[in-house]
């Protein structure tokens, strides 16, 4: 049986119609694949080893991915020996079927519940996932990563015991990735704390590159907050970012950030970075290509002051559809740049830009008759009042 028919034998829903070739990096997330199938017992793991080797089939390790497939099967013989020979109709059923007596089931029912919440943040989600995943931990005790779940439902409502939580998962969890999430937690509010957990996860696993992005962002914040030791934090930032970089050279965020740090003191390393990166710009995904066009325009923006090629290239992201939240930036730098452009009586180009966002954006998005229309008609009433010509403003 060829490839693409064992994954469709399979029957794992990602396998019907799923599309990331421009969404993810696929190497990235067979890393974090593999911390999960190494910790994560009491999850499906037939599961993630299907994607496993979903994965491995796009980037062309085919024997890898049959290495997966194999392994799945396997596990499957052992832990479910009566209802092995699935049907794509009944193992989809099943999957659809809440059995409250199916641990894993729960559990992966409890984690859905999560990200629903992660989405939509309202009431009814919050319970449900408060409720799936309290349940789950009382019958799985060293289920860590749904103990970091719970945390972060309940950071508002119940700090006292979300931290309680954590400082469980941080003494005993040896999964790198728990240990990452759990990090997350404080890194906004207590970066050091965050540090001190990544550490203990990188001792861990050391050739796990988040980890080293992660350690470079909480240093990152410190350095935003530091009125001394600048120099410290900063160099802690920029070997933090490197190392992420070393261990992983596809990781395009790992780049972008290194560049970043770079431009506190050296902004020809930074430059240097940028175009490295904008040379790699055709086997990037999507989201990768934004957030590149989003660095790129700000070095050239906000340290070269060259509106003209900022403007260019905020323009090329954003005319990338899909909506990540570097598109959103996007849009904002480039009402930024047409607001400069304003400030200096270029009201031709700063119309021009607005006309460019509102042709770029969707119409359920666009909620207005278009800022590009309304500020057409100002520029209108200003020529009239100062004597130019439509002609100077249409031409942009």
């Amino acid at each position: 049986m060829i490839l693409d028919e064992k994954l469709q034998a399979l029957q794992c829903h990602f396998t019907w119609n799923f599309e990331i070739r421009d969404k993810v990096d696929a190497a990235h997330i067979l890393q974090t694949l593999a911390l999960r199938i190494a910790h994560t017992h009491y999850q499906n793991q037939p599961t993630f080893l299907a994607m496993q080797a979903y994965l491995y089939h796009l980037q062309g390790q085919y024997e890898d991915a049959l290495q997966s497939l194999r392994e799945a099967e396997e596990i499957l013989q052992r832990d479910h020996p009566d209802n092995f020979p699935r049907q794509a109709t009944k193992c989809f059923q099943m999957a659809l079927r809440e059995d409250e007596a199916n641990g894993e089931f729960l559990g992966g029912l409890a984690i859905a519940a999560f990200a629903s919440w992660t989405h939509s943040h309202d009431s009814a989600t919050w319970n449900a996932a408060r409720e799936k995943l309290g349940t789950i931990i009382g019958e799985q005790q060293q289920n860590y990563e749904a103990k970091v779940y719970l945390a972060q439902i309940l950071k508002r409502a119940d700090r006292q015991q979300a931290e309680a939580l954590l400082e469980d998962v941080v003494q005993n969890s040896l999964d790198p990735e728990v240990l990452r999430n759990a990090a997350k937690f404080f890194q906004q509010e207590f970066p050091q704390k965050a540090i001190a957990i990544l550490q203990r996860a990188i001792l861990l696993n050391s050739t796990y590159h988040l980890l080293q992005y992660d350690l470079g962002v909480c240093y990152k914040k410190q350095l935003k907050e530091a009125k001394s030791g600048r120099g410290e934090i900063l160099a802690a930032a920029i070997e933090a970012f490197k190392k992420a970089v070393h261990k992983d050279p596809t990781s395009v965020f790992a780049k972008l950030a290194l560049a970043e740090m770079y431009g506190e003191n050296t902004p020809h390393y930074q430059e240097e970075i940028y175009l490295n990166v904008m040379s790699e710009m055709p086997s990037l995904s999507k989201r990768c290509q934004q957030a590149v066009y989003l660095h790129w325009g700000d070095f050239l923006f906000y340290k070269q002051k060259s509106l003209w090629e900022a403007a260019k290239t905020y323009k090329a992201g954003f005319a990338i559809p899909d909506k990540y939240l570097e598109r959103q930036q996007l849009k904002t730098r480039l009402e930024e740049v047409a607001g400069e452009f304003q400030q200096s009586s270029q009201t031709a180009e700063a119309g021009a830009i607005y006309d460019f966002i509102q042709e770029n954006e969707s119409p359920r998005h666009y909620k207005s008759i278009g800022r590009g229309s309304q500020l057409k008609e100002e520029l209108s009433s200003r020529c009239e009042r100062d004597g130019c010509s439509e002609a100077s403003w249409r031409s942009a």
